[in-house]
């Protein structure tokens, strides 16, 4: 849980960066990448990560929603411009319209009780996780995964050194 403003703004604007970088490798083609039969595709996985940000607005920050619709973009270059944007509005939200007390103040989503420094680190963590399922589905794509939060097997190949299994 958050309990400074600042912390949360230096830990999404690393987060987001990290984001949009595996955006940033999507390519039009890898958009339709399923992991099976009726699962969600590489592009409606990363257009959620956009949508989703706007939720935030239900704890009672205001920024303009995401462009373009509940339908998943057919470009990737719409997708991570559409990303960076309102993840820059959210940081913008936080910072303008609470403070560091506002982060102790509750809200009830979906009948529990959380924190609004809370539902900031969850945001965060919904990030991470769906962009683990993005890096998945972009190696089955064929795309080049970028480096995350480390070496990807790619880098370490590069490096004349044995990845690691």
């Amino acid at each position: 849980m958050f309990t400074k403003i600042d912390d949360f703004a230096a830990e999404w604007t690393r987060e987001a960066e990290l984001t949009a970088r595996v955006m940033e490798a999507l390519t039009d083609d890898s958009l339709g990448q399923e992991v099976s039969d009726g699962r969600r595709t590489l592009g409606q996985i990363a257009w959620h990560l956009v949508s989703s940000t706007h939720y935030m607005t239900t704890l009672g920050l205001t920024f303009d929603a995401p462009d373009g619709g509940v339908e998943t973009p057919v470009t990737a270059a719409f997708i991570v411009a559409e990303y960076r944007r309102i993840s820059r509005a959210l940081l913008k939200a936080v910072r303008t319209q609470w403070n560091d007390t506002t982060l102790l103040e509750s809200q009830t989503i979906a009948g529990e009780v959380w924190p609004n420094g809370g539902s900031l680190r969850y945001t965060i963590m919904h990030q991470a996780h769906h962009r683990g399922q993005m890096t998945v589905l972009m190696r089955q794509a064929g795309l080049r995964v970028p480096e995350v939060y480390g070496p990807t097997y790619d880098t370490w190949v590069e490096k004349g050194l044995a990845p690691l299994a």
